[in-house]
């Protein structure tokens, strides 16, 4: 069934329209910087390890936003696996104790790459919240346009969250591994080329084992990204790049990554630009790649 409640323009905000509704009193702004610093000597499964961006908050953030730590606020820190979807209650009361209620405006935003507002808009997703958008270009055009930054801490006042949780929208291992001979499902890689190629020489880590899942296709997370204002390209480009791997003619999309924080990227754009079914694979490579009875190819042996 159809659920896309938001479009493009509505789900991704620009500085100036947050500049002219930063007063309002149901708007909820969030930070959701973290950091994957990348390990000389992994252990398997964990090229990276994961560092708050509080720090970075403390310094500079817009205005009135509040911190979210994804790690230890909305993910299930009993898991094997980073970043782990929290049950539906569950993430629902966190994210009222963040300040989150029915009738509240959210914004997220990063200071880095904007996967990580796009994980939490995903997360409110799940849960039946659609009063969520994502900053486009985040911290740096907000500063790159001159606006005021703020040192002050805010944390915002408890809210009531109602749950609607929608099926299907967080898939797992069984799913992936059923999608890979289905021709009506495209399963989308978001990490680097070189990662998905398994080339990368560990530049960029691999998972326990280089390379991607079987016929899944790459649409890197990085390269829909202007890295110099971290906003998104063009929709005529992203949509470009999308119909390229054939995501538009599958009647299933599967995104994944390394740990389900840059293909929740590609998932909400696939979701904003009409795609009526579109699920993310939660532990991704984190989870596939150390388990020797799933398969994996480089990019000689697909």
């Amino acid at each position: 069934m159809t659920d896309n409640t938001q479009t493009f323009n509505e789900a991704i905000v620009t500085t100036d329209w947050l500049a002219q509704h930063l007063t309002d009193p149901d708007l909820r702004i969030f930070d959701c910087t973290t950091h994957l610093i990348h390990q000389s000597s992994p252990q398997a499964g964990a090229p990276y390890v994961v560092q708050s961006g509080k720090n970075d908050y403390d310094k500079a953030h817009l205005p009135g936003a509040a911190f979210i730590d994804l790690q230890q606020d909305l993910s299930d820190t009993a898991s094997p696996y980073r970043f782990t979807c929290l049950q539906a209650n569950e993430l629902a009361k966190r994210f009222g104790e963040l300040g989150i209620g029915d009738d509240t405006t959210v914004v997220l935003y990063s200071q880095t790459a904007p996967q990580w507002a796009t994980r939490i808009w995903w997360l409110l997703r799940t849960i039946g919240f659609d009063r969520a958008c994502v900053l486009d270009g985040g911290l740096t055009r907000w500063q790159a346009d001159g606006r005021a930054v703020s040192r002050e801490t805010t944390i915002h006042p408890p809210a009531s969250l109602t749950t609607q949780p929608r099926n299907g929208l967080l898939v797992d291992k069984t799913t992936v591994l059923s999608a890979i001979d289905d021709n009506n499902t495209c399963t989308i890689n978001a990490l680097r080329a070189v990662q998905h190629a398994g080339l990368d020489n560990g530049e960029f880590g691999n998972y326990g084992r280089p390379g991607h899942i079987p016929h899944s296709v790459n649409v890197p997370t990085n390269e829909l990204v202007d890295p110099a204002t971290m906003e998104f390209l063009s929709t005529e480009e992203i949509r470009s790049r999308l119909h390229a791997v054939g995501a538009y003619e599958a009647d299933h999309v599967i995104t994944y990554c390394g740990g389900g924080i840059a293909a929740s990227t590609t998932a909400m754009l696939l979701v904003l630009f009409g795609h009526p079914h579109v699920s993310l694979y939660d532990a991704s490579l984190s989870e596939w790649a150390i388990d020797q009875n799933l398969p994996m190819v480089t990019d000689s042996a697909d």
